[in-house]
């Protein structure tokens, strides 16, 4: 069957939700998206992407203000923040099809977790790990910096020997938007990988108001940068991950090579935003002590980020 005839719809559009429904919208599948604030400017000037690695897009898009409008959807691709998972639930349950695949494209450790006792015995849920810089430049605009692949492992769902299946068909609708997509065979696993990265990057750009080629630039921030990275290797292995020998390292080198870019929990802040605190830092925090194994630096940045967290939401 051609992936094409699959209807896509995105809970959250967006940087992440919209960059991807976007890309798939282009590859001509049936791609409806979900907005809040949004919507009156995309359903009248329709969605643009700013791409630098794509160039420009500017396409005119099925958008609902309301999940009870959409039609039922094949997939689902959530683009939310972890911070709004406890409002989330009825809206993906009004907009799955039977047998839906519910993608979370969020960060953090415990987020499929908060949502599956809260889905149909029928729907399919699947982690996505993004590997992207990208952020909303202005309502409807999205801008691309670089990369773009979603990494897709399985969760849970009626029956997990299709698990692997279920995983492959996903894989494929993203490769054949033109985006890079592999499975995960260990989606707990793949979830510490990409806190190595999110940990020391998303935290920083709050607490020290700095970009990554400024992290990556000073002596001291990139000490800071390589024992989070430690830390959260260490924790992982705590918890029976073992992480790819110079994975951290790996990623310091990568990061060191990207444009410069603000974070999202940086732009959460800058708007005022709830942090994504939780599942970013208190979970695997928690999970690691129940371990123990204890993380200082990653407990530090956590209670500073809790600080300027409240503060901020508290003006």
């Amino acid at each position: 069957m051609d992936p094409r005839n699959k209807r896509i719809g995105i809970i959250g559009s967006g940087a992440i939700g919209g960059f991807y429904g976007l890309m798939l919208a282009r590859a001509g599948f049936d791609v409806h998206f979900l907005l809040r604030s949004e919507y009156g400017v995309v359903h009248e000037h329709g969605l643009t992407l700013r791409s630098a690695v794509h160039g420009e897009l500017q396409m005119d898009v099925q958008a609902y203000a309301s999940a009870s409008d959409m039609p039922p959807c094949d997939w689902l691709l959530i683009g939310t923040k972890a911070t709004s998972n406890a409002e989330l639930a009825p809206l993906i349950v009004q907009a799955a099809a039977p047998g839906a695949r519910v993608v979370l494209l969020q960060n953090g450790l415990g987020v499929e977790e908060q949502l599956r006792g809260a889905l149909r015995d029928d729907m399919h849920l699947l982690g996505g790990l993004c590997f992207i810089c990208v952020n909303r430049e202005a309502p409807g605009v999205i801008r691309h910096q670089a990369l773009g692949a979603v990494n897709l492992g399985y969760h849970s769902g009626p029956s997990d020997d299709r698990g692997a299946a279920i995983v492959a068909e996903g894989a494929e609708l993203f490769r054949a938007a033109g985006v890079d997509s592999q499975p995960m065979d260990n989606l707990a696993q793949a979830r510490w990988q990409k806190l190595v990265w999110n940990v020391p990057y998303n935290g920083l750009s709050v607490l020290l108001q700095a970009s990554t080629t400024p992290l990556m630039t000073d002596p001291d921030s990139r000490a800071l940068v390589r024992g989070l990275m430690a830390e959260v290797v260490e924790g992982a292995r705590a918890c029976g991950h073992i992480l790819p020998e110079g994975y951290a390292e790996h990623l310091f080198r990568v990061t060191e090579q990207m444009p410069d870019y603000w974070p999202s929990m940086y732009h959460d802040h800058a708007q005022q935003r709830p942090l994504e605190l939780q599942v970013i830092y208190g979970e695997p925090l928690a999970r690691a002590r129940e371990a123990g194994c204890h993380l200082p630096k990653m407990e530090a940045l956590y209670q500073a980020l809790a600080f300027i967290d409240r503060r901020n939401c508290a003006s």
